[in-house]
């Protein structure tokens, strides 16, 4: 099984252009672990930069029909020659870095790509051929810059003149490292041949027991508890990654896929043993086997049952996370109890009295976020209204009437003196002649006229007296 371009994948990778892939000029799909590349010439036709780096494209393909591409970046692949790239008339620039190139011949093809300035070959085994930057030069007239080097016009004379002696050069080593090529692949096969065996026999001595005495050794294994089996479990998974990690082995396509298969293997590995330890914890008893049913809290919510008595039915206030999708909350209402998963942890709740499910009705507070179920009681009950005796009505009526008549009745003021005249405060404490006595200045002394007589006054009544 490979990997290869999705739509979903390309539609995810097109966020800057509103996930629109048919007017799509620029992707980036670098590091998506791609095997096989396809679609993109059939939903991305004016596609102008490609970034395909680091992955495991083994092949240049489904690109032809591109004719807007101008920047194609293959870095970092499983590419082993150079090949249906002559529909990208506009291509400018192609970097095909540290791949795994060693038939030179094929940059021929790009001669047809006559817009090409830039070609970049760093990182690849034709760059090792005696040779390789004149042949390169000579054979591809419309370059301007190869290995991020400026060709200048008299490299470009000397590599054409040349030209013959370095391209039959050029065969000779390329027919040499096609030879060599080839026992790689032989030896990478009967390498991950010799790996499935093992993988196989490990998998039979795991599973099945020839012996007669099968089924002790199978108790004797099981007996031997959980904790015992993971230990081993990493023993022997750190021994292989070990082994595998120090064989040396020959950089080639074949063990830069292995490494990522082994890799892939590894995780998916530790995702199953999750996903089993999951399953293999006890699911919570809810239910009884005499079929008494009990109180559970797991997801540990705080909650309060109110008992209305007014209204007849008891409330549920269960305080679940605010922000918790309400879509992740199953309540389940039955006549002796409640039970509400919450994230698929279940909370249970016996009820006082027997409820009506089906008049039951659930809701979420837009403040809280908490959960509040309403549910009915079964047994309704009926409320007689008080009777009032009949001497508490009659008198409640006379004293109606009383308080109507005097209503009726206007009231006069009273303006007696006599009887609303205030006292007088100044006059509560007597005077009293006080001599002597207290502070001096608070009481000064009574001054005694004392008339004078004077032997030549004489009273004249027309003259006013002194004031």
């Amino acid at each position: 099984m490979f990997l290869s371009v999705t739509e979903e994948l390309v539609r995810r990778r097109a966020e800057h252009n509103n996930c629109e892939i048919f007017s799509l000029e620029e992707i980036s799909l670098h590091q998506h672990e791609i095997e096989k590349l396809e679609y993109l010439d059939k939903w991305c036709r004016d596609l102008k930069i490609l970034y395909l780096q680091n992955n495991l494209i083994p092949k240049i393909e489904n690109v032809g029909k591109l004719k807007k591409l101008e920047y194609l970046n293959v870095a970092l692949n499983n590419i082993e020659r150079i090949e249906n790239l002559e529909g990208c008339e506009e291509l400018k620039k192609l970097d095909l870095t540290a791949n795994f190139i060693g038939e030179l011949s094929s940059i021929e093809a790009l001669k047809y790509n006559i817009h090409l300035k830039e070609l970049f070959l760093v990182g690849n085994p034709c760059t090792e051929f005696e040779g390789y930057r004149q042949f390169v030069v000579a054979t591809l007239h419309q370059l301007k810059c190869l290995d991020s080097k400026e060709i200048e016009r008299s490299e470009r004379i000397q590599a054409l003149q040349n030209y013959p002696e370095v391209k039959e050069k050029i065969r000779e080593q390329e027919q040499a490292y096609l030879l060599k090529r080839a026992r790689e692949k032989e030896e990478a096969q009967r390498r991950m041949q010799e790996r499935k065996d093992k993988k196989q026999k490990q998998m039979e001595s795991k599973l099945g027991f020839d012996s007669s005495d099968s089924l002790q050794n199978k108790e004797n294994y099981q007996a031997e508890g959980d904790r015992e089996q993971e230990t081993w479990r990493t023993v022997e998974d750190d021994e292989e990654n070990r082994r595998f990690w120090e064989e040396p082995t020959p950089y080639t396509p074949e063990s830069r896929l292995e490494t990522h298969r082994y890799i892939e293997e590894k995780r998916r590995a530790k995702d199953n043993i999750r996903e089993s330890k999951k399953r293999e914890k006890p699911l919570q008893t809810l239910v009884t086997a005499e079929g008494k049913v009990l109180n559970v809290n797991v997801p540990k919510l705080h909650f309060s049952l109110k008992d209305d008595e007014e209204n007849n039915q008891i409330i549920l206030d269960l305080a679940v996370y605010r922000h918790l999708d309400t879509s992740l909350l199953d309540v389940d209402v039955q006549p002796t109890y409640i039970r509400v998963l919450v994230k698929g942890k279940p909370f249970q709740l016996v009820l006082p009295e027997e409820v009506k499910p089906d008049s039951s009705s659930a809701k979420r507070s837009q403040t809280t976020g908490h959960l509040v179920v309403s549910m009915p009681k079964a047994k309704e009950i009926i409320l007689a209204k008080q009777k009032v005796s009949t001497s508490i009505k009659d008198s409640d009526c006379n004293t109606l009437q009383k308080n109507a008549r005097r209503s009726v009745q206007v009231e006069k003021l009273e303006v007696d003196p006599s009887k609303y005249s205030f006292p007088d405060v100044t006059k509560i404490i007597q005077k009293k002649e006080q001599i002597g006595q207290g502070p001096i200045r608070l009481q000064p002394e009574k001054i005694t006229e004392t008339k004078k007589s004077y032997v030549d006054f004489e009273n004249n009544e027309d003259v006013p007296p002194l004031i």
